[in-house]
């Protein structure tokens, strides 16, 4: 089972679930354990391979990871610990897993809240990920994760987040980082169905305004989807939790609220 740490509130029933993205850890949500335990429930997790959740023997011979395997290892993780039904919140490719178990288990997620969402690949988006498929072998993947951390985080603002994804992606091994990134054979037409399906549970997006890869697709599918609603955070880039936590905080803790 992957590893986790839970912070059980005292009179609250609401659990909130926290997805790091790839390359990341539970560690990325320091900033926000303090506040949300306060009201809630809380469920942080490490994905398989990151953190404390080191490969399984079984995963050894495996050469790829599928977005439906690493769902599962959540699902695992809350069934384990009995929670009927949970607000998930992720950060980056978190959010895709998190959409995806709402595809498969949409009886456990009672809201999703998707920090720096990935919804659409742009044209430099798909060039930057066939460069890496082409030189994933050959150049350090340490080397690869900086380049793609520069392009998505370019500005000075954006230095502690890149620092931060920088360091724990240096905890993967070589092996894990390949068969990450050969996720992404599995992107686009897993994106395209979401794009298609508006699947009816509230959705709020926290994005920076400088997130230029992602954020104008994320723009023109809550135009389209009607539970989905968008707050945009100034002088801010992809990873909104760690750039601008207290107003991530605010804005998530009182969507949450308002759902009640």
């Amino acid at each position: 089972m992957l590893n986790y740490y839970s912070y059980p509130h005292s009179t609250s029933e609401k659990w909130v679930t926290f997805v790091h993205g790839a390359g990341g850890s539970s560690s990325i949500w320091y900033k926000q354990i303090r506040d949300f335990k306060k009201h809630f429930n809380v469920l942080i997790l490490d994905l398989r391979g990151h953190g404390n959740s080191k490969p399984r023997l079984k995963d050894t011979f495996n050469p790829k990871y599928t977005f439906d395997s690493i769902t599962n290892d959540i699902v695992e993780v809350i069934e384990h610990l009995k929670i009927d039904k949970s607000h998930f919140i992720g950060i980056s490719l978190g959010t895709i897993l998190i959409r995806n178990l709402a595809e498969k288990r949409p009886e456990l997620v009672q809201s999703m809240i998707m920090g720096g969402a990935i919804i659409k690949l742009n044209f430099r988006s798909q060039v930057l990920i066939k460069l890496g498929v082409i030189f994933k072998s050959i150049v350090p993947y340490m080397l690869l994760y900086k380049l793609f951390a520069f392009i998505i985080m370019p500005k000075k603002n954006h230095k502690k987040s890149r620092s931060l994804f920088v360091n724990e992606a240096k905890k993967l091994y070589q092996k894990e980082f390949i068969r990450w990134f050969k996720l992404t054979s599995e992107i686009n037409p897993l994106l395209r169905f979401f794009r298609a399906k508006d699947i009816k549970i509230p959705t709020f997006y926290v994005m920076g305004a400088e997130d230029h890869l992602f954020l104008p697709s994320i723009k023109n599918i809550v135009a389209k989807h009607v539970m989905s609603t968008l707050f945009v955070i100034d002088n801010c880039g992809h990873v909104v939790n760690i750039e601008q936590p207290q107003t991530f905080n605010n804005q998530t803790i009182r969507f949450i609220n308002s759902l009640s």
